[in-house]
């Protein structure tokens, strides 16, 4: 799987936001999403809010997504 299909698949679930995804080999992936929508949860509910965009990908064809979740305000782009 491509960092573009995951964030291809997590734009989806979450229109409007800003996400970059890196990843060389294939299975193991990094990715920052900035989303408006973040704001007010806590780090695992924003995580789950990204994992339920990728459905049995993740421990299938993503077997590791580091994930750095952010509001705009946060990541200075607000």
């Amino acid at each position: 799987m491509s960092p573009e299909t995951i964030a291809q698949m997590i734009q989806a679930g979450l229109p409007g936001a800003q996400i970059e995804v890196f990843g060389d080999d294939g299975v193991h992936f990094e990715a920052l999403i900035v989303y408006e929508a973040f704001a007010g949860k806590l780090p695992l509910a924003r995580h789950r809010m990204v994992y339920a965009t990728l459905g049995d990908k993740m421990g299938g064809e993503i077997h590791a997504l580091a994930l750095k979740t952010l509001t705009p305000a946060e990541a200075g782009r607000a």
